[in-house]
């Protein structure tokens, strides 16, 4: 047989099986032991019964029985949970600015928003106006740029770690 004549075979095999039922493989196992829920790990109904999962939310917990949860107030965490979670402290400060920068920043933001609120309000623009605030927009990005820095701080000593 030739691979061909393989694989139109094997591919009968599947178009005739389509709308067959599969095999249950796991009937014969048996289901297993830590999987059986019983009463002391929260099984339970839904009527506040010993063991519920959801208590408070069966039928009759409004006390009106017009509708099951109408008027419910939400569920609240035991007072001993927020001793678990992780409040991170509050942020440190940030550093105050220099003028260059804060220059920079404004020029940054600043040319183009002129730009487009004059283009928006049909304000005249000349020449000299458009020049200077793409003027402004180009320098406060390249000071930005290069008082950003690229190299490692000065005091990190001669081991600058895993280098790659």
């Amino acid at each position: 047989m030739t691979p061909q004549s393989d694989e139109d075979e094997v591919w009968r095999q599947i178009v005739a099986s389509f709308n067959e039922t599969a095999e249950d493989a796991s009937a014969e196992q048996p289901w297993p032991d830590r999987e059986n829920v019983t009463e002391e790990t929260g099984a339970g109904t839904a009527d506040g019964a010993p063991g519920d999962r959801f208590p408070g939310t069966g039928p009759d917990d409004t006390g009106s029985g017009d509708e099951p949860g109408e008027g419910r107030a939400p569920a609240r965490a035991p007072a001993g949970d927020d001793e678990d979670h992780y409040v991170p402290p509050p942020p440190p400060p940030l550093p105050p600015g220099d003028a260059l920068s804060r220059l920079s920043w404004l020029a940054l933001f600043g040319g183009p928003a002129y730009l487009l609120l004059a283009a928006l309000l049909h304000w005249p623009m000349d020449g000299w106006i458009v020049f200077a605030a793409v003027s402004a927009f180009i320098a406060g990005f390249v000071i930005l740029v290069v008082r950003m820095g690229d190299g490692p701080p000065a005091d990190s000593g001669w081991d600058d770690g895993a280098v790659v």
